[in-house]
């Protein structure tokens, strides 16, 4: 099977009443996870994976995505800074097309630029929430893919 990668404006006409949209914050070594609510307004940090082999990572988002209601994905890439896409955007592509082919998670996917995500979510962290280092390493990447999955979200919801 083939990844059914969509424009962000598309993923909402596919899902069915109440689902939501699961956001991926793709990393080397973690996954953080964020889950919309079904509305599709909020976003909210949900866990943190810590990679392994692809089918074992693939089985835990298999499992949540059914636990979940979920019925789109919204994927962060990590574009670089002047636009253009390095091996980083490769691997994310890569992992999306896995997750069809290899593993049958076969739900309607788009990628959302994630340029600065984790920046932002480190310095939120640092200077709202005063969190030290180790609490910060724990949630900032489950932080991050909420920042992405709100970024979809809200041009969702005010489309340019």
């Amino acid at each position: 099977m083939k990844a059914d990668i969509l424009d962000l404006h598309e993923l909402p006409k596919r899902l069915k009443p109440r689902q939501r949209v699961l956001g991926l914050d793709l990393g080397e070594k973690t996954i953080g996870l964020a889950i919309s609510d079904s509305g599709l307004s909020l976003a909210s940090p949900l866990e943190t994976i810590r990679r392994s082999k692809f089918t074992k990572d693939a089985a835990a988002l298999g499992a949540l995505i059914q636990e979940r209601n979920v019925g789109a994905l919204v994927i962060g890439l990590p574009v670089n800074m002047d636009g253009s896409e390095g091996p980083r955007c490769q691997s994310v592509r890569t992992f999306a097309e896995n997750l069809a082919s290899i593993a049958n998670v076969l739900l309607p996917a788009a990628f959302w630029d994630e340029r600065l995500s984790t920046s932002a979510v480190q310095r939120f962290l640092i200077d709202e929430a005063d969190m030290t280092r180790q609490r910060r390493g724990e949630v900032v990447d489950k932080m991050a893919a909420a920042y992405i999955l709100q970024g979809a979200l809200d041009r969702l919801s005010n489309p340019v």
